[in-house]
């Protein structure tokens, strides 16, 4: 038997256990895909989990982290500085090609700046996709410094300015169903599009307030079934 799983902290809801396991039943493939959560006081667990495992993925917050234990990265993963797939050592990283894939459509002409809210993992593969897609993106953070906005910056004028708000938090995840980023929503208008990398519940606060202000709202869903599915190529094709 394979064994596959996934690490992070919490790991209350995952997508990618049940999409996994799911699959395996399906193709009647003898595998098995399990949560392995690490709390900041375990991280030597990291090693053993990339030592045994036949295939990995990593999720918030240590999409980072993990970077020391491998051996090397992929080209994708060293130019975003953030993995979610593990394989024989090496990182990758798929959360970039289920953005592109998911937002791609949803892009119109005016959409050349975006606010990424977040600066962890994820929102780095945000921004490798949006630039790959055209638009210039811009990090906004509590912690605010030089090229990085903070929430009290977003303004009417910026705002405006950026038509594509992506939301690369975990704010507004289950079980934290009734937290959002702290943006202006009174300056959203239906020339906005709201992706939201958190996928349950399937329409967020975040969502919420984007939709009642007339934007286009999309949320992570297709991203992660896009990224699993890269994933699953990675391990059984590289």
């Amino acid at each position: 038997m394979r064994h596959y799983g996934i690490i992070g902290f919490p790991l209350l809801h995952s997508f990618s256990a049940r999409y996994f396991n799911e699959k395996f039943a399906t193709e009647k493939i003898d595998a098995e895909y399990s949560l392995y959560p690490i709390a900041e006081t375990e991280l030597d667990r990291i090693k053993e989990y990339i030592a045994h495992l036949d295939g990995m993925n990593v999720t918030f917050p240590y999409k980072q982290t993990v970077i020391p234990y491998l051996n090397r990265l992929d080209e994708t993963a060293e130019a975003i500085g953030a993995v979610n797939v593990v394989y024989k050592k090496v990182g990758y990283n798929t959360d970039c090609l289920g953005f592109i894939e998911s937002i791609r459509p949803l892009l119109r002409d005016y959409d050349h700046k975006a606010l990424v809210l977040g600066t962890g993992g994820a929102s780095k593969a945000a921004c490798y996709g949006l630039r790959k897609l055209g638009v210039t993106p811009t990090l906004v953070s509590r912690h605010p410094q030089e090229g990085i906005l903070g929430y009290t910056e977003l303004n009417e004028e910026v705002m405006k300015a950026h038509t594509v708000i992506v939301n690369c938090t975990p704010l507004g995840m289950l079980p934290d169903v009734d937290s959002c980023p702290a943006i202006p929503y009174e300056f959203i208008s239906e020339r906005h599009l709201l992706f939201d990398c958190v996928y349950n519940p399937e329409e967020t606060l975040f969502l919420r307030k984007g939709k009642a202000q007339g934007a286009s709202i999309r949320n992570g869903m297709e991203m992660l079934v896009g990224q699993a599915k890269a994933a699953w190529r990675i391990w059984n094709e590289e």
